[in-house]
């Protein structure tokens, strides 16, 4: 096996990562393999110094925003940091390298009646107007990741008791919940136009469908919550990632403990999570100078 072989396999079965996780490394790695290949050869992963390193990133900077980059940093960091631990690679030399971190950006967020202008909008009762809004409505609700509501099975439902299990990153198991008007929606979009959509198909218990009956992707999903919210006038490149934060920003707002927000959107770290306390504090000083009584 080849070493970048030996570390995705010790991804898989060690670490327990998604396909999707593994995929995303493997592609960065085949990436920087590409360019190295491309501008004067490949000497091997034993032999890449540290300015081969900062001449590739260099690269990348020019075309690609910062959260990606650093992204593409960290998978090469991690991919030395198992070379050496394994004593194939003797010298690190991504250990020195740190990317500039310009000023964070804060994520864009729905506010409540937002998300209810655009729920109560979808009531063509058509079976993919009221997919969509099932959509829209259990994002919000629930804070999921693309992915996993793409994933969701019938199986992954329980719709008596508000919740859903959930398979999250690293194949790590949560449940999240949600409210009796979503559960409204879920169970109309179940019982009626489910059925209509999947017509001869066979079932595959993807809970959400496309118009030929098949499991939606995430591109389908992505692309449905665009045209949305693009027609309520409300913004062209919204994506459902705007709906989980909507969500962990409106807990917050409402009190919630940050630790039961980070359970809840299945953050490993609790620093992920505390970005959304900075959203909730730019609210509240927007709220404060709107409102103070000035003399």
């Amino acid at each position: 096996m080849t070493l970048e072989e030996q570390f995705l396999s010790y991804l898989k079965n060690e670490r327990s990562y998604s396909p999707k996780t593994v995929l995303a490394y493997q592609k960065d790695l085949a990436a920087a393999e590409k360019f190295w290949q491309d501008n004067g050869g490949f000497p091997g992963w034993e032999k890449i110094s540290r300015r081969d390193l900062e001449i590739y990133l260099q690269a990348l900077g020019q075309k690609l925003s910062a959260s990606t980059l650093s992204r593409k940093l960290s998978s090469l960091k991690s991919f030395y940091h198992f070379l050496t631990r394994r004593g194939w690679v003797k010298a690190d030399p991504t250990v020195a390298i740190q990317l500039r971190r310009g000023e964070k950006k804060l994520p864009e967020f729905f506010y409540q009646d937002e998300v209810g202008q655009v729920i109560k909008a979808l009531n063509d009762g058509k079976p993919l107007t009221v997919r969509n809004r099932a959509i829209v409505a259990l994002f919000y609700a629930t804070g999921m990741r693309l992915s996993e509501l793409t994933d969701l099975t019938v199986k992954q439902l329980d719709l008596e008791n508000g919740m859903i299990l959930v398979h999250g990153k690293g194949n790590k198991d949560r449940y999240v919940f949600f409210d009796q008007e979503t559960k409204k929606y879920l169970e109309e979009y179940l019982q009626e136009s489910r059925p209509s959509l999947l017509k001869n198909e066979p079932d595959t218990e993807a809970v959400f469908l496309n118009k030929l009956g098949r499991p939606i992707s995430s591109r389908g999903i992505a692309k449905a919550v665009q045209q949305i919210f693009q027609k309520a006038g409300l913004t062209a490149g919204a994506h459902p990632h705007e709906l989980r934060h909507s969500f962990a920003t409106a807990m917050l707002n409402n009190g919630a403990d940050l630790r039961s927000v980070q359970e809840l959107l299945g953050h490993e770290d609790l620093s992920t999570t505390q970005i959304y306390t900075h959203v909730s504090m730019q609210h509240l000083t927007a709220e404060y100078r709107q409102h103070f009584p000035r003399k």
